[in-house]
């Protein structure tokens, strides 16, 4: 992994909802949002053939950014998930997907390692196409999402906070406020399964 720099772990605390359409462009107009303010990301989603990242709730992905690229481990914490990331070039990404071989260094690799799943194992389970806005608000940091993939195309609000219990409190609010109805949101990955199936 040439060049990459290894990023520390991060504690992730998010509360998500499935929006409608309508509540979208809802959302989009409140913030008076442009197309500029969007950025397009590509997940590439990982595990083995029989599952043993999903079955120990973890979820793998490179994401594809405009001018990076994000390899990221999810592992259960109390409270939310630890995001172990290691930032690739967009260069390496490509050439880790096309050779169906994902890098054997690196923070993400040792957590693999830790966890016992065997990397040489490891394939491409699929991949979603994300529109998404992110800004900070005063509740925490807002993303509004519109996801695409394999017979999946949804809109989803996100807020990543600092604490769990005040969090959950700001996001409710939030939605209240919008008088949008709370939706579970699964995560992308768990969705985008479910499309295929």
């Amino acid at each position: 992994m040439k060049g990459a720099i290894i990023m520390s772990e991060m504690l992730e605390i998010e509360y998500k909802s499935m929006l409608t359409q309508q509540e979208y462009s809802q959302l989009i107009q409140y913030y008076q949002l442009k197309p500029e303010d969007f950025t397009v990301q590509t997940n590439i989603y990982f595990d083995t053939p029989d599952g043993q990242l999903a079955q120990k709730n973890c979820g793998l992905r490179i994401r594809l950014l405009e001018d990076r690229a994000e390899y990221t481990l999810k592992t259960p914490a109390k409270e939310g998930k630890l995001e172990t990331t290691d930032t690739l070039s967009k260069e390496e990404a490509l050439s880790f997907i096309e050779q169906r071989q994902l890098p054997r260094q690196g923070a993400v690799f040792q957590k693999l390692l830790e966890l016992a799943v065997p990397s040489d194992e490891l394939g491409k389970i699929g991949d979603i196409t994300t529109k998404r806005a992110e800004f900070h608000i005063e509740e925490g940091l807002l993303a509004i999402d519109e996801s695409f993939g394999e017979q999946l195309h949804d809109f989803e609000l996100e807020l990543e906070v600092s604490d769990a219990t005040l969090g959950k409190s700001a996001f409710l609010a939030f939605l209240e406020r919008h008088s949008f109805p709370y939706r579970p949101a699964k995560n992308k990955i768990q969705r985008m399964l479910a499309a295929k199936n």
